[in-house]
């Protein structure tokens, strides 16, 4: 679909030696009168500086750097492009514009000129603005048919297939994990030296988007059998145009080619826009809506970094144009603008087009320590939501207590709060033997086991819990008693009986009219949703819990909950990737938190904070969140929380792009939830491992925590298995 905004379009004809342009807001495209000025130009001039682009950017070295004094010759060279081709009106208007797009409409004869490099004193043009260019033709075109994408987007991805660019290879590997582990609605072929040209033409219009990470030729005596190398022959410009006769193409084409596979040197010819040309007007008459292509040799890491950012702002709903911008700023950020790959792309098509909405079709969180956190963070609510029904019995029951039993368990209390788990549970303990109707002990003791790691006699405590409670027929507290069971129970992947409690709680407190303890089995139960990736009930849901909860917003316990209902409120819109309506619904929460003056939730605030600014790529801000919040669970002596944390810092590290650290802390992470009764925390620290294994070229050490985190779903009933399964499918047929 076409992003909504006032971009702009600058149209440039040619009429013999001078172009006529005119320069407007796309919205006013369909205006009767539209104004344009003149200016003359020189065809020698121009050609000139063309060849002084081109011989500035043939003097990068084997790493694509330009030096300094090189960097400075592109910007002359490119601001005299500026001054010859432009009248006074559109440079005032470029250089004054506040909008972020700009679509050059071009004649044929012009798109030899690098617009793309234009520069105005400040900025390169494609620097400025998300820009993407549409060409005017002298050619007879049929009417253009472009693919109309289904509910589930499909993707090829053709990576070395010549098996002889190893980066290649690991660049269609990286593309394919951002695209399985972010977008569960799409499908995506990975094919390497299998990829042999009459795969091509059977298979090629099956596809939304194609990647191609490879060689190209051009061939200067036929232009039409220049095109992709396979491993049996080129997939050239004829066979794309035959292609196109019957069926349209590929939405978006991305051609990360090198520029020739048999070039003895790695210089750009004079006519190199042309030949990238050819490729795309091809592929663009042939029904391809959007194509993106290099027009020199690409060097391989900048190009897989480039590729990367490019893929993680699609992925995120951005505009097409916008993503190829973002990628070029990327790299100038990571390398200096001397790293020029930033300007071997061209995007022929609309700019604003976008190909993935993330509003309308839910995400996964962003990665397995993603769906870690949320856990973590309701093991502390539960405990936090534990202390004020205690409070609540306690005012109610406290006449009928020994002094001596209440003062025990007050003690208790505080070493658990300073993290003395130990004390804390030793205390409690004593206090059951002397009095086991003292109900209160069994769900704080049942707390401590859950920091410890130790769920099943958490899980006993809590049985023991609802038997006491069902004797003194305290309804409130057997409700309690059910959800807390439920809890566990999820935890260990056990959600048949998960769910069967949280509907049993939930049946009881309307029977009792126990609103809190019905707003917390709502909230649980649709936390329960989210595993199961039902994001539309888990919304619903957490809708009803609040509503309860605001009502009764003057109790304790009630604005506690209600603080949690916004906070899982923002984890839904944040793993629909609507981060605005997310920080909205944290920063309610967090203000509740805050009035309520709950150190505890302290943690859980700083990794929100850090998930957000990793979304983001703000990689410092969450590193240091994340650090924060990691003290605090330290100094609490939670062993579950930790192995969240380190995996989460694992996961943050590999985004970085620090694979030691994040192997580092994947391991710390994996140690910590073997030691415990923690499955799905092991499972997920050993997926995580797998797939940076994956990225490091460790097919063997993938498999292991692969296979290890696959035994463990197939226990499970969450949509983890299958994706599993298909990554091995990949790791098992690589090409």
């Amino acid at each position: 679909m076409l992003k909504d905004n006032d971009s702009l379009v600058l149209e440039i004809a040619k009429e013999d030696t001078a172009l006529k342009m005119s320069i407007f807001q796309q919205k006013d495209l369909a205006l009767t009168i539209r104004h344009y000025s003149r200016l003359s130009f020189s065809h020698q001039e121009i050609n000139k500086l063309c060849e002084e682009i081109t011989a500035v950017l043939n003097k990068a070295d084997k790493r694509g750097i330009l030096d300094s004094e090189s960097v400075v010759s592109l910007k002359k060279s490119g601001q005299l492009l500026w001054d010859h081709l432009l009248t006074k009106a559109i440079k005032d208007k470029l250089k004054s514009s506040v909008d972020s797009s700009l679509s050059i409409l071009l004649d044929e004869e012009l798109i030899n000129i690098p617009w793309e490099l234009l520069y105005d004193g400040n900025e390169f043009l494609c620097l400025k603005f998300n820009l993407g260019r549409l060409v005017r033709t002298r050619e007879q075109v049929s009417p253009t048919q472009y693919r109309s994408s289904g509910s589930r987007l499909k993707m090829l991805i053709l990576a070395n297939p010549t098996d002889d660019l190893k980066s290649a290879y690991q660049e269609g590997l990286q593309i394919r994990n951002q695209f399985e582990r972010k977008r569960k609605e799409m499908s995506i072929d990975f094919k390497g030296m299998r990829a042999d040209t009459i795969y091509i033409k059977k298979n090629l219009r099956d596809y939304d988007i194609v990647h191609f990470a490879g060689h190209c030729e051009y061939d200067t005596v036929n232009m039409s059998k220049s095109g992709w190398v396979l491993n049996d022959g080129r997939f050239t410009i004829e066979d794309i145009f035959a292609l196109g006769e019957t069926l349209p193409l590929p939405g978006l084409i991305f051609s990360n080619a090198c520029y020739s596979a048999k070039a003895t040197d790695n210089f750009m010819d004079i006519d190199y826009q042309t030949k990238a040309y050819s490729l795309a007007s091809a592929f663009l008459f042939s029904g391809v809506r959007h194509y993106i292509g290099t027009i020199r040799r690409i060097e391989d890491l900048l190009s897989e970094s480039f590729a990367k950012e490019f893929y993680a702002r699609l992925l995120s709903g951005s505009a097409v144009g916008e993503c190829l911008r973002q990628a070029r700023l990327k790299l100038i950020k990571e390398h200096g603008l001397g790293a020029i790959s930033w300007a071997s792309y061209l995007l022929y098509g609309d700019t604003n087009f976008i190909m993935l909405q993330p509003l309308h079709k839910p995400l996964k969180l962003k990665s397995a320590a993603a769906k870690a956190a949320y856990k973590k963070i309701y093991l502390r609510s539960l405990f936090a939501l534990s202390v004020f029904a205690l409070g609540i019995w306690l005012y109610r029951w406290l006449p009928t207590i020994n002094p001596s039993t209440h003062f025990l368990f007050r003690q208790s209390e505080r070493f658990l709060q300073n993290g003395d788990n130990l004390k804390a549970a030793s205390v409690l303990e004593n206090i059951i033997k002397k009095d086991h109707n003292f109900l209160a002990a069994y769900p704080l003791l049942a707390e401590i086991c859950q920091r410890q790691g130790r769920r099943q006699e958490a899980l006993k405590y809590y049985f023991d819990y609802a038997m006491m409670s069902e004797k003194k027929v305290d309804k409130k507290s057997l409700a309690s008693a059910y959800i807390n069971i439920g809890w566990v129970y999820q935890l260990t992947g056990e959600y048949p009986k998960a769910n069967e409690f949280y509907h049993k709680a939930i049946s009881l407190a309307k029977e009792n009219k126990d609103m809190l303890n019905q707003a917390v089995a709502l909230r649980k139960l649709a936390v329960w949703n989210i595993d199961k990736d039902n994001l539309d009930a888990s919304l619903e849901l957490l809708t009803k819990s609040a509503e309860i909860n605001r009502s009764r917003e003057r109790f304790p316990g009630h604005r506690y909950n209600l603080a949690c209902d916004y906070f899982d409120i923002g984890l839904v819109f944040a793993n629909r990737e609507d981060f605005p309506a997310a920080r909205e619904f944290y920063r309610k929460s967090q203000d509740i938190f805050e009035r309520l003056k709950l150190k505890d939730e302290l943690s859980d605030c700083y990794f929100n904070r850090g998930e957000m600014f990793l979304f983001e790529k703000e990689y410092l801000k969450a590193l240091a969140c994340y650090q924060k919040g990691l003290e605090i669970d330290k100094l609490q002596g939670n062993h579950p929380s930790l192995a969240s944390d380190y995996q989460m810092l694992g996961e943050l590290y590999s985004e970085m792009g620090n694979i030691l650290e994040a192997e580092k802390y994947l391991r710390q992470s994996i140690v910590i939830a073997a030691q415990i009764e923690a499955p799905l925390e092991l499972a997920s620290a050993s997926y995580s491992l797998g797939l940076l294994y994956q990225q490091k070229g460790y097919p063997n050490k993938a498999r292991e925590y692969l296979r290890q985190a696959q035994e463990i779903y197939s226990r499970v009933d969450t949509p983890d298995y299958k994706k599993i399964k298909q990554i091995f499918l990949g790791l098992n047929n690589p090409a």
